[in-house]
């Protein structure tokens, strides 16, 4: 188990970690600085073989009183993608990390998409006897509204092998920022970086933490919230997502899950002057 919020339980589903484009790539209209700041507030995400950023791919697994809930599913096996390390994976590593939560794909009963970036909703299906299937068969998937219209109008193979399926299956449920699981799980906006991308707000007795997505990718972005990433869909949307998280976390004292921080993924986020400093946990 990764860290308890309260009563809720919250397990690291890894799947990988490992380098991915370099910090140039990755923030190219900051590029003078990514490398530099990146080496002075997160240096174990630097590979220093090649140079490129280390960003997990992983997801969270919430065992709330009422609900089992998987937040994002990563990569997934079999699947069509353009990063050569993602495609068409035949990996164990994301079912061995269920199994070791003690959760069987039957046992989850809410699947959360943060947005509907592939490497965020691989493992919402299957291949099975050559047809897409839902992985979590008793799961309802909530899917941000304006995301799935956003990628829907694109339709690429992503949306086809992973989130159209599960429409298809009559399992999946549009929400919209404010949805709430039960007393414990709130979806908030934080657009930008997709159309409808939301994170994800814990709550507990008097214990807060929040699950960003990709409203961030490195502990950096809290010294330097104003970086543009290369994969966000509007910037200074983005940008304003990202500073009022921040702020909402850090005046609440929440913990804070990166999706693709360095593990452990998990700290606090404090208000310095007009940016913020990380404290891992």
């Amino acid at each position: 188990m990764l860290c308890k919020i309260g009563e809720i339980e919250v397990w690291r589903i890894l799947e990988l970690n490992g380098p991915y484009l370099t910090p140039e790539e990755l923030f190219p209209f900051d590029a003078s600085e990514a490398r530099e700041a990146i080496n002075a507030h997160a240096p174990s995400q630097l590979c220093p073989s090649t140079g490129g950023l280390i960003l997990p791919i992983q997801g969270f697994l919430l065992k709330t009183s009422a609900h089992v809930i998987l937040v994002d599913s990563c990569v997934g096996n079999d699947k069509d993608n353009a990063h050569p390390d993602w495609n068409q994976r035949s990996g164990k590593r994301f079912m061995a990390s269920m199994t070791a939560a003690g959760i069987s794909p039957r046992n989850v009963d809410y699947v959360l998409c943060t947005h509907l970036h592939t490497d965020h909703v691989g493992w919402n299906t299957k291949l099975e006897d050559g047809r897409w299937v839902p992985t979590f068969p008793n799961a309802r998937y909530l899917v941000p509204a304006a995301d799935e219209q956003h990628f829907r109008d694109g339709a690429g193979s992503s949306y086809a092998q992973s989130v159209l399926p599960v429409i298809e299956a009559g399992q999946a449920e549009m929400v919209t920022p404010g949805h709430m699981l039960g007393d414990n799980v709130t979806l908030i906006s934080t657009p930008g970086h997709t159309p409808g991308h939301v994170s994800v707000l814990l709550r507990s007795g008097s214990s807060e933490a929040v699950i960003t997505g990709d409203a961030l990718h490195t502990t950096a972005q809290c010294w330097h919230p104003d970086w543009h990433f290369k994969y966000d869909i509007d910037g200074p949307m983005a940008v304003a997502s990202r500073r009022r998280l921040l702020e909402e976390s850090s005046e609440a004292d929440r913990k804070v899950l990166g999706s693709h921080f360095a593990l452990p993924s998990i700290g606090r986020v404090f208000a310095k002057g007009d940016s913020f400093r990380w404290e891992e946990q």
